[in-house]
């Protein structure tokens, strides 16, 4: 018979025939058989079950193996022995053919055993069930169950092992370490499963498999309960390690946990000190996965406990880090979210959508600083209620989150790699923001960068050295972020406390000046070589000496890098209004610190009562505030308007005449502007908005030196009324425009912040005075380097110093946009900051000849000099298109993304709080010596090679994380 059915499987009959002649070879088990005979039945239809090429000679074998045990049970018995059941499970039985090996599902992960086994096994043990045999074969099972999961096994293995276990509980392991152990290494194999399809069968499969395991899992639970605490401990030091990603297949286990542990389990991981911050905020961004599972339950209430257990002992760092790690999971959810919500219409709906937009702003309220991911949030939830600023910082209040540590954490990489865009981000070492986004800002100052990496500084430990070493892995590393912590101890200025917030302006013009001060003390010290016996006073003596020479010297050959790349000077002068006599004053500046205009400054028009005097011109203009008024600022109760009676405080210590708010009680108004004139003046303002240039005409505007105010001419030997007038007579490679946005609250003894939006132009055209010979003392004479003409008569009223009836216009300097550092908060000892930048090339594209520029200058009147359309508008048309659309970078601590300079123009039309700080613009059409080049000319359009040193440490490190990475994929 056995002849027969090898012979009908490898036949070429019809199906049908072969069904009745299989029928017929099922019956003959019921006619007494020989033992030779039924073994020889038993191992046909063994081959056909394991090693048939298809559905049909396996479902053959199987029927004629259970027909033949059924009738032959002891010669079955004799057959299915404790060997056959181990070769099977460990390769094969000698007494058959091998069964073919399934592949590996992935290298180094579970056994290639083929599920066909478990099956042949599962009907063995059913149909020995009654004899005494089965428990030897009970045993055995015992044994290979926890090897099996032990190497673990694929998904399909796996469930199928799990199947064939609830079917006979009898064969998981005894006692209750080897049932620990199986829980724990069951729990190990679900974490390595992987989906081996995208289609939805594929995927309907494998969640029916993780749900056979998990199923398994909980009854052993059930059964066992002490193996549960275990099994739990082993899932969380599974999610919490960075060793290897876990499959979220894990979220199954959830639904399987008691409730009624939550209290208990979330109190003992909260309190435990043996966990890490590091490992809670892995593990708890890996639940936040798990919401993903498409038959999770519980997950989030798990979520939730956890969130709120890590609030009560207040591990605000741990929830502070998930959120900046799992933002971008969330934010793709909300539009899909919003709509379905609109379209149920129910109540509950409306409440919920209501609650959504409040959670929604609080969020970008307190995690402000991300405007690109919360774009699209805002298009989705803009026809929702949005709650007041008031309800915002009550709701925020109630539950706030303090950082105790840095945010982000290196270990908290996921091995990423450079992102997209291939430029490194700064890690937050903790409210270090202000430096990072001033570091960035500086290495996208493309000339700057170029001539510090170009620099050979061996053996030296400047700080200088230390940017350069920052600025070249900035360049070439493979990190995605890199930590500056050697940079940050060595730059921190000393009065600045750690880990607390600071003015990133105040930070950069530090740097600038102990880099600059460095090199003038080397400089110094190399113009002769100090003996070696002097003592430490001499050798002191001897800098100073020095320093003072090149003081004295202010060659360009002497000038220091930052002299080269961010000096300019200003001019002063100061016109008595009684003798006509003039004072000059000139001074070096590495920034400009520009105030807000008062409104009539950006009404351009002179009030009826001033018409011919610059003096009564001045009058108007101190009649009003001194900066803008937003919509924000008109706000009373959100307290963030700058009206009441604040000093408006530069960042060197001057200040400007305080603003004058009519609502302040303690304020009189000293000059009798008549009250429907400054209303209007003020409804025209909050509508308008100020641009960059406005604020540096402003700053650049002639000032009338009256009252408490007067100048003491030396000439006049008295106090008396004068103009002072401040020109920009050499201008930087790079302008750097502070914007004045903290103003100081006697009242409150706070610096508030100033919220209006401020326009930002591409291009900048800064007004410079030429000088041919040195300053001439005549009274009222400018000697400047450019002609002479007759620029109208409103001109002349605007800007004549001292009478005269020429004046000159100084003459226009491109500049085009850099960087934007954005500062996002409410006031200046909080809040965040992050830039935007993009590449500018050493030399600009063409914006016309000097003489041209001069020709459109002369054209316009001084107020308009940057703020007149028609040049700025020309100097835009003969910008290259490519040079506008050239790629933007958002640089926000670690994160680095492509942006668009219609992002960084309308941040605070979307981000009320997001406002534009300091502004860093580039020089165009440069003539000077600084070229993007060595003197070999081996770096024209990229950044110079690296010192051998540097190179070796950056290839080193490079390696190291490279290998990092490899273990961790």
């Amino acid at each position: 018979m056995d002849k027969i059915l090898e012979g009908l499987v490898s036949s070429s009959h019809p199906l049908p025939l072969k069904r009745v002649i299989v029928r017929r070879v099922v019956e003959s088990a019921e006619t007494p058989q020989s033992a030779p005979e039924c073994r020889a039945m038993f191992s046909l239809s063994t081959r056909l079950i394991l090693q048939g090429p298809d559905q049909f000679q396996r479902q053959v074998g199987r029927q004629v193996l259970e027909a033949y045990a059924r009738h032959h049970r002891d010669d079955f018995e004799a057959f299915f022995t404790r060997g056959l059941v181990l070769a099977l499970l460990q390769g094969g039985d000698p007494a058959l053919p091998p069964p073919p090996p399934l592949p590996a599902v992935a290298p180094g992960l579970g056994p290639s055993l083929d599920p066909a086994v478990l099956d042949y096994i599962q009907v063995g043990l059913r149909l020995l069930i009654s004899c005494p045999a089965v428990l030897e074969l009970f045993a055995l099972l015992q044994g290979e169950a926890l090897r099996l999961v032990s190497e673990r096994p694929p998904a399909p293995l796996c469930a199928r092992l799990c199947q064939l276990l609830s079917d006979f509980p009898q064969c998981l392991p005894r006692g209750r370490k080897p049932a620990l152990a199986f829980c724990q290494q069951l729990v190990r194999s679900i974490a390595h499963f992987q989906t081996q399809g995208t289609r939805e069968a594929e995927l309907r499969l494998y969640v029916s498999q993780v749900t056979q395991v998990s199923g398994l899992l909980r009854s052993i639970w059930k059964a066992e309960p002490d193996t549960l605490l275990p099994s739990l401990q082993e899932l969380f030091a599974i999610i919490s390690s960075t060793d290897f990603e876990p499959s979220v297949a894990l979220a199954s286990l959830v639904q399987h946990i008691p409730l009624q542990m939550i209290t208990v389990l979330i109190g003992s991981l909260t309190t435990d000190p043996n966990v890490k911050d590091a490992s809670m905020t892995q593990a708890l961004c890996r639940m936040i996965e798990w919401l993903s599972w498409p038959l999770a339950q519980h997950v989030e209430t798990w979520v939730i406990a956890l969130l709120k257990g890590l609030a009560a002992v207040q591990k605000f760092t741990i929830l502070i880090d998930v959120t900046l790690l799992k933002i971008e999971m969330i934010v793709p959810h909300v539009d899909k979210l919003v709509k379905s919500f609109k379209i149920n219409g129910l109540a509950s709906s409306a409440t919920f959508l209501g609650q959504l937009s409040e959670l929604i702003h609080c969020m970008m309220y307190h995690y402000s600083g991300f405007p690109e991911l919360y774009e699209p949030i805002l298009e989705a939830i803009k026809d929702l209620p949005k709650p007041s600023e008031e309800k915002i910082k009550m709701i925020l209040n109630q539950s706030a989150w303090t950082s105790q540590s840095s945010s982000l954490q290196s270990c908290l990489s996921r091995f990423s790699g450079k992102s997209e865009t291939g430029k490194t981000g700064l890690i937050n070492l903790g409210n270090t923001c202000y430096m990072n986004s001033v570091i960035q800002a500086l290495f996208m100052a493309t000339d700057f960068r170029r001539h510090v990496l170009s620099l050979n500084l061996n053996g030296c430990n400047t700080l200088m050295r230390k940017l350069q070493h920052l600025f070249a892995f900035l360049a070439h590393t493979q990190r995605e972020a890199y930590a500056p912590r050697i940079f940050f101890e060595a730059s921190r200025p000393p009065w600045f406390t750690p880990r607390s917030q600071q003015d990133c302006s105040e930070y950069l013009r530090f740097l600038l000046d102990r880099l600059h001060e460095e090199e003038r003390t080397l400089k110094a010290l190399s113009l002769g070589k100090l003996s070696e016996d002097m003592n430490e006073e001499s050798v002191v003596q001897e800098v100073s000496s020095k320093t003072q020479l090149i003081t004295k010297q202010p060659c360009r050959e002497e000038r220091t890098l930052i002299e080269k790349m961010f000096r300019g000077k200003l001019q002063t002068s100061i016109c008595c209004l009684n003798c006509k006599s003039t004072s000059y004053k000139e001074e070096a500046f590495t920034d400009l610190s520009l105030a807000f205009c008062p409104p009539v400054f950006l009404e351009n028009v002179d009030p009826p009562s001033t018409e011919n005097s610059p003096e009564g011109k001045d009058d108007c203009m101190e009649q009003v505030s001194t900066r803008a008024f937003s919509p924000v600022a008109e706000t009373a109760a959100d307290g963030l308007a700058i009206g009441d009676c604040c000093e408006m405080v530069t960042n060197d210590g001057t200040s400007k005449d305080p603003p004058i708010d009519s609502n302040c009680e303690n304020t009189k108004d000293p000059f009798p502007c008549k009250a429907e004139n400054r209303d209007s003046l003020r409804k025209h303002v909050s509508e308008a908005t100020p641009s960059v240039t406005d604020l540096l005409n402003y700053f650049l505007a002639p000032e009338v030196l009256k009252g408490d105010n007067k100048y003491y001419c030396e000439k006049c030997a008295s106090l008396q009324n004068a103009e002072k007038t401040m020109q920009i007579v050499e201008e930087p490679e790079y302008l750097i425009l502070t914007l004045l946005r903290f103003s100081y609250d006697p009242k409150c003894h706070i610096r508030r912040k100033i919220l209006d939006n401020v326009s930002l132009p591409l291009v900048l055209e800064l007004p410079v005075k030429r000088t041919a010979s040195p300053l001439s003392p005549v009274s009222g004479v400018w000697s400047m380097g450019v002609e002479f003409s007759d620029t109208g008569e409103n001109l002349a009223k605007k800007l004549k110093p001292s009478g005269a009836e020429e004046v000159c216009c100084p003459q226009l300097v491109p500049y085009v946009i850099s960087s934007v550092v954005v500062h996002s908060g409410i006031s200046s000892e909080s809040g965040h900051y992050y830039s935007y930048a993009r590449n500018v090339a050493s030399s600009g594209p063409s914006l016309g000849s000097c003489d041209q520029t001069q020709s459109l200058a002369l054209a316009y009147p001084q107020s308009n000099l940057m703020a007149g359309e028609a040049p700025v508008a020309a100097a835009e048309k003969e910008l290259d298109e490519n040079e506008v659309s050239k790629e933007w970078f958002l640089f926000n601590d670690s994160r680095v993304t492509f942006t668009s300079f219609q992002s960084v123009q309308k941040i605070t039309s979307r981000f009320p709080k997001d406002t534009a700080y300091v502004l860093v613009y580039k020089k165009q059409n440069s003539t000077s010596t600084l070229s993007a080049k060595s003197t070999n000319g081996l770096w024209v359009n990229g950044d110079p090679p690296l010192q051998k040193d540097l190179m070796d440490a950056i290839t080193k490190d490079n390696k190291l994380y490279l290998q990092v990475r490899c273990r961790h994929c």
